[in-house]
């Protein structure tokens, strides 16, 4: 069996593409590691943020929607994101940061059993700078020299990521009957599971709670993305999904990875893609996130895609 080497990306929604620019990457040093469009709607940018390469990992991914409105935060959604910083100087650091940027944060504090810093961006997105404390990290990640953060304190990747949901079980089961994530801790409405025994960089931290679904909005967050090697893998979980009950949507190309999407019982909408071919397939490292990548199947539009996107720099 196949196994989950943990999270590949997390997409969001956006109501603003320039105000997200700017936040991402001047305010928590990411690099923008792709410049492109809504595959489904080309008309609307979609960004990807991250380390130098943006691995596998590493990726927050935002889709532009300039109509949407607030998110009215509720169960049945992915509520909060990890984000891996080496130490609790690092903390510190970006609480001091915070304050002079006027980002919303909160009081050093604890989750998921590691020293956190919460915080929101300019839209609401619910994020949580934690310890890495020396942890092991992916070796695919890579550091991007021109952060605006000191490498010391820089972002590494995504660690947990939030889950809240009606039935921490159903939820529970898929993580470990189909996909073999290990539970690190549970209690009656809250659990940790772990694709890679130990490590934060695949953990999925699942909260119960009753209620009215959330109304997704801008700040939203529309999916979480899990890693595997490669295409022969993913045909294995594509059978996988479907025999544990859940409709896929089969093999998706989308160029820089290929993928699948499904809905567990809950509603929540989970990724599984591929780590190649990456952002470097129609890019130097050196030129990743500065112009407008397009997929050949919409090269022959990239007059009209340009001419109706405002520009972001």
């Amino acid at each position: 069996m196949p196994i989950i080497s943990g999270h590949h990306h997390i997409s969001m929604l956006t109501k603003n593409a320039q105000i997200n620019n700017h936040f991402y990457q001047q305010i928590l040093g990411l690099r923008r590691v792709k410049k492109t469009v809504n595959q489904d709607n080309p008309f609307m940018y979609h960004l990807f943020y991250g380390d130098l390469t943006g691995s596998a990992g590493t990726e927050l991914s935002f889709f532009e929607m300039p109509m949407a409105g607030s998110t009215v935060r509720g169960t049945n959604a992915i509520t909060q994101i990890g984000l891996l910083v080496p130490s609790i100087e690092s903390l510190t650091y970006w609480k001091k940061r915070f304050e002079a940027l006027d980002v919303k944060h909160d009081e050093l504090t604890s989750y998921a059993d590691r020293d956190a810093l919460h915080f929101e961006d300019s839209e609401g997105l619910r994020m949580i700078l934690l310890n890495n404390n020396g942890d092991v990290v992916p070796e695919n990640w890579s550091a991007w020299e021109q952060s605006t953060a000191p490498q010391k304190h820089r972002i590494l990747g995504m660690g947990p990521v939030e889950m809240t949901v009606h039935s921490l079980e159903s939820l529970a089961n898929t993580l470990k009957d189909m996909f073999g994530y290990v539970e690190a801790s549970r209690t009656d409405k809250e659990a940790i599971y772990q694709s890679v025994a130990g490590q934060s960089f695949g953990e999925i931290v699942i909260k119960q709670e009753e209620g009215p679904n959330e109304k997704p909005g801008k700040g939203s967050i529309h999916h979480l993305a899990i890693r595997v090697k490669n295409e022969t893998e993913l045909r294995y979980w594509d059978e996988a999904v479907k025999k544990h009950g859940f409709h896929s949507t089969g093999i998706v190309e989308r160029f820089y990875f290929q993928s699948l999407y499904f809905r567990e019982s809950n509603g929540i909408l989970f990724e599984i893609a591929t780590d190649g071919p990456g952002f470097t397939a129609d890019s130097t490292v050196e030129e990743l996130g500065k112009a407008l990548d397009l997929p050949p199947f919409l090269e022959e539009r990239r007059a009209e895609i340009e001419a109706r996107l405002t520009p972001l720099d």
